[in-house]
């Protein structure tokens, strides 16, 4: 666990302005930064960067957060990894919060041994690609391939000489256990240990920062087998997490809106040959609802494309089944069919790119590949059959959790089992679709910027111009008002703080959706004007309110009593407050 505290004080340390602009050239537009928006397609600019809310806005696409989120949405990177990549920027050390000296201990020894296998990797890779250079016969394979000497620097492709301890020239700790478990070396029954790639090309797997984490190797001979071998599960290589050629591909999939998933290494380096840049490949292992997640950060649309045999058929299958929890509705899910004779990459070799991207805009939403399938050898033409389908539909639709995508898929099984949307809702116990994201969405669009929104941007704006008095303003218990209530407190308690670490530090215990609401009106208000003018009128306003307020409550509780059982006191107050409010 990263201390929460830390996240806040880091976020005052960076300047946005320099995060984003190492990735997306910014240019100077008053007092803010514009630049064409890294995560839709256009030609005039409307992505913003205020370096003094510290928050980036695209007014064509609604991206919208702080530097944290740019990094997870542009970069892919998770949480942590932002965090660590930020801190690493202004030489801040990530601190963890752990419970016991055994635990810091762990967690030293857990970093040291990822530094140490990574380095391990790098140098292994290093040495692949100086191999290739010596290497004719990989050159020529790769060549007979139609690949160029551009790509394979592109993709840091290497080749693995024959022989059983290669490595031993590279590393001079070659019986150190560290190789093993980084997966460069094995160790057989009788305890010798060897290379675990022998006469390979070699594709080094990478990271979403371009680090070196684990190696696909194929064969040259094509007797030899498997055709494909990689990395062992390690610390540092989780299959199901991982996908071939992300780290390239990033720019690429963000200018073309679209990823392409294939199946194999080759499949993505021959592509990018041949201008499409935009592929990744699962690592021998089903697309997993972490590779959908991963790709959703980066592209609203994921292609898959699969060999039209039966494996790829069962392939593509599975890849549909794993990404229905990871389903949101504005992800666009296709499905591209090669003909049995091609994979993606013979296919893009004989007929170009021009021909493989028009089969690409022919491929299959998810929703009607999903119906295809239930329907295949099924003809619906008794109640045996439309039971069977509903029994068939059942685990699907029990899987999307997208409201529109099940709504839908509902109502096309509906139509074919020839029953009522209702019934299928009953009959298999579904989940009542929810309604209130699209309430609050048209709430959201018709409400007004209240006096509390509006004191609240200001104390996010001048925090240290908060007063403890401010805190007396704030009578009613509404969502908004107890967001105004920590915006306060915590304005007043760091008064330094950028807008976008006070927000980060009310985040957690309050509305997410109003907070959201709050960062985008932040990055809205106008800069030029004078908030300390702003700030004096709106007290006023708030304080007018708040007696008006006590006066109700002094006058409802004196109103209660009959006048004969009132003192003299309470006469006196009764008519002057009667007189004020009438």
């Amino acid at each position: 666990m990263i201390p929460e505290q830390f996240i806040q004080d880091l976020l005052n340390r960076v300047d946005i302005v320099d995060v984003i602009d190492k990735s997306v050239p910014l240019k100077k537009a008053g007092a803010n930064y514009q630049a064409c928006c890294p995560f839709h397609n256009e030609k005039s600019p409307s992505f913003t960067v205020s370096p003094t809310k510290q928050f980036y806005h695209c007014f064509g696409c609604g991206a919208h957060g702080t530097a944290i989120g740019f990094l997870m949405e542009h970069n892919g990177m998770s949480f942590v990894e932002a965090i660590h990549e930020l801190a690493k920027g202004v030489g801040m050390i990530v601190p963890q919060e752990e419970k016991t000296q055994a635990e810091r201990e762990a967690r030293r020894a857990t970093q040291q041994m990822a530094l140490g296998l990574q380095d391990a990797l790098q140098q292994a890779a290093n040495y692949y690609k100086a191999e290739l250079k010596k290497s004719q016969r990989a050159i020529d394979y790769l060549k007979a391939r139609g690949l160029s000497g551009e790509v394979a620097k592109k993709f840091q492709i290497g080749y693995a000489p024959a022989g059983w301890q290669n490595l031993q020239s590279v590393f001079s700790h070659y019986e150190d256990e560290s190789l093993s478990t980084a997966g460069l070396v094995v160790t057989n029954d009788e305890g010798r240990r060897y290379d675990r790639f022998r006469d390979r090309i070699m594709f080094p797997i990478h990271n979403q920062k371009g680090e070196v984490i684990g190696f696909g190797g194929r064969v040259i001979n094509p007797e030899d087998t498997p055709k494909y071998y990689n990395s062992p599960e390690t610390p540092l290589f989780q299959k199901g997490h991982e996908l071939y050629g992300l780290f390239q591909a990033r720019r690429a999939m963000r200018d073309a809106g679209r990823v392409l998933v294939v199946e194999g290494y080759m499949d993505v380096v021959a592509l990018a040959q041949y201008g499409i840049e935009y592929a990744v490949a699962a690592l021998g292992t089903a697309t997993t609802p972490f590779h959908i997640t991963k790709l959703m950060r980066q592209t609203d649309e994921i292609v898959f494309c699969f060999d039209g045999d039966n494996a790829g058929r069962t392939a593509a299958w599975r890849a549909a089944m794993n990404a229905l929890p990871a389903l949101t509705d504005g992800l666009k899910l296709r499905f591209l069919f090669l003909p049995k004779e091609h994979d993606p990459d013979s296919y893009v070799r004989e007929f170009g790119r021009e021909q493989f991207e028009a089969e690409m805009a022919k491929a299959i939403p998810l929703s009607q590949y999903l119906i295809q399938q239930l329907s295949a050898d099924n003809p619906l033409a008794t109640q045996e059959d439309r039971v069977k389908l509903l029994n068939d539909a059942e685990p699907i639709l029990r899987q999307i959790v997208a409201p529109r995508s099940a709504m839908f898929m509902r109502k096309k099984i509906a139509e074919l089992a020839q029953i009522s949307e209702a019934e299928v809702q009953d009959l298999l116990k579904l989940p009542q679709p929810s309604k209130a994201p699209m309430q609050a969405r048209q709430k959201q669009s018709r409400a007004p910027l209240s006096i509390k929104r509006r004191f609240m941007l200001a104390a996010l704006m001048r925090p240290a111009q908060m007063q403890e008095d401010d805190l007396k303003l704030i009578l009613s218990e509404d969502a908004e008002s107890r967001l105004l209530h920590a915006v306060i407190e915590a304005a007043i308690a760091q008064p330094q703080a950028k807008p976008s670490a006070l927000l980060r530090a009310v985040s957690q215990q309050h509305d997410e959706r109003l907070v959201q609401e709050i960062s985008r009106e932040l990055l809205l208000l106008d800069e030029s004007l004078d908030i300390g003018l702003e700030l004096a009128g709106m007290r006023t306003q708030l304080m007018g309110a708040t007696q008006t307020h006590q006066s109700k409550q002094i006058l409802n509780a004196l109103k209660e009593k009959t006048f004969a059982a009132l003192t003299e006191e309470e006469r006196e107050q009764l008519r002057r407050l009667t007189q004020k409010s009438g």
